[in-house]
């Protein structure tokens, strides 16, 4: 049976939410493999609408396992507050349907503080990252570190891991006067933690092989976008981890032939969350409409989201890092009534064009974008469920898109409910 990843192809907020609950209910298992609950997903169901960070998709869907992965870094209380208020949306979470790899790192309040302490002495030159840990989490894994879920079982060992991580930590707080850490309330903390996040603990990995080999469908859900990736997006200005598809094996225990189809969640226009550069932006009305019609406001943060026309150069250039095999292109119906839109083609820079992005952060800067002018359409697309309903021009709009990015649109996302999807080519198909 085919196994999909699913990945952001833009900065995030693509509405990759919606498509991974519209995908598992083809599923059998659901895994998050990066990230943390710095990602938010929406979902809307049957009228009802569920956010969520840090728990994987799957967990609204009756009979489905999900799992988190060894790439996520994970915040026990945020995790557990987030089972509670789903909870209290009759949403059931238990060991029975949720599973979490027994080697994740955890991120723990000390990790808030200092992704906290450190934007704010950056001042305007900040990254604008959600100040929920992440960042500081990942550095303490690449440092061999890290306090991982499995840790938690022995409280002796887990004193003297935590010793050596405020060996660390400590020095960083003094050296920006800040007061130092207690590892005296961190071990209660995690303490007390321990009885109810064990019960979660497994290999993943090894209930992931089990799946694969007895013909299970599994969908691999990233958070993100590519553009946000800390090797391939807009660095510095990106997320601490790797969200391309090629994470979906490592961030899971999984090898790369367990990846048979890689979907790519692309929004029919462009936002962006927080700083960094952004060729396509629309700092005018166009770009507040936009925003406006498509409620972009951040999941996780409730912060305005950046709007802009679509860039086929972006898209183009995460086609091919992620091996996208085709799009899911959401929020079609925002577009509704603009009597013409832009296309980014291409970029310029310093007088050179250019067909993706450059590395450089000053050349980044100095980019300007080169755009297509495309007519628009008066007709609504909200809720349409057959292509044969759509306007001319909108699919006008979406066949040059296809053309520009080197990849077919797959899904057509019309709304945010689930159902108002337009089915192209099955990701789960043999």
């Amino acid at each position: 049976m085919a196994n999909v990843v699913v990945v952001g192809s833009q900065w995030g907020d693509e509405g990759k939410g919606k498509i991974v609950d519209w995908l598992s209910e083809r599923a059998d298992v659901v895994v998050r493999f990066q990230g943390g609950h710095n990602a938010g997903h929406t979902l809307v169901i049957d009228g009802v609408t569920y956010k969520l960070s840090m728990l994987p998709s799957g967990v609204v869907r009756g009979g489905k396992v999900s799992l988190i992965g060894n790439g996520v870094v994970l915040d026990p209380w945020a995790l557990m507050k987030e089972i509670e208020n789903i909870g209290k949306q009759g949403i059931d979470v238990s060991p029975r349907n949720l599973r979490i790899a027994e080697s994740a790192p955890l991120i723990l309040p000390l990790h808030q503080n200092l992704d906290r302490a450190r934007e704010e002495a950056l001042g305007k030159a900040k990254i604008g990252t959600t100040g929920r840990g992440i960042g500081p989490a990942y550095e303490d894994k690449i440092a061999r570190r890290a306090i991982r879920v499995g840790d938690l079982a022995d409280m002796d060992v887990l004193a003297d891991k935590v010793d050596k991580l405020l060996l660390h930590h400590n020095a960083l707080l003094r050296g920006m006067n800040l007061p130092e850490a207690d590892p005296v309330g961190i071990l209660a903390d995690l303490k007390a933690m321990a009885p109810r996040l064990l019960p979660y603990a497994t290999t993943v990995w090894r209930e992931l092989d089990d799946a694969r080999r007895g013909g299970k469908r599994i969908l691999f859900e990233g958070a993100q976008g590519t553009m946000l990736d800390i090797d391939h997006g807009t660095y510095p200005y990106v997320t601490s981890s790797n969200v391309v598809a090629g994470q979906a094996a490592v961030g899971s225990g999984q090898g790369p032939g367990a990846i048979d189809y890689v979907l790519g969640i692309t929004k029919a226009y462009t936002t962006r969350v927080g700083a960094g550069p952004f060729p396509t932006e629309l700092e005018d009305e166009v770009g507040r409409g936009l925003g406006e019609r498509g409620k972009e406001f951040g999941t996780v943060t409730g912060r305005a989201r950046r709007c802009g026309w679509f860039d086929a150069v972006l898209v183009r250039q995460a086609v091919t890092v992620n091996g996208i095999h085709g799009i899911a292109l959401t929020k079609l119906d925002v577009l509704d009534g603009m009597k013409a839109l832009k296309v980014c083609t291409g970029y310029r820079v310093d007088g050179e064009l250019l067909d993706h992005l450059p590395a450089s952060t000053v050349r980044q800067e100095r980019v300007e974008p080169v755009f297509e002018v495309m007519e628009g359409w008066d007709e609504s697309t909200r809720g349409a469920r057959s292509w044969a309903v759509l306007p001319a021009t909108a699919v006008k709009y979406i066949r040059r898109i296809e053309e520009l990015i080197g990849a077919p649109v797959a899904l057509l996302s019309t709304s945010p409910e689930r159902e108002d999807t337009i089915l192209v080519q099955d990701p789960f198909a043999d």
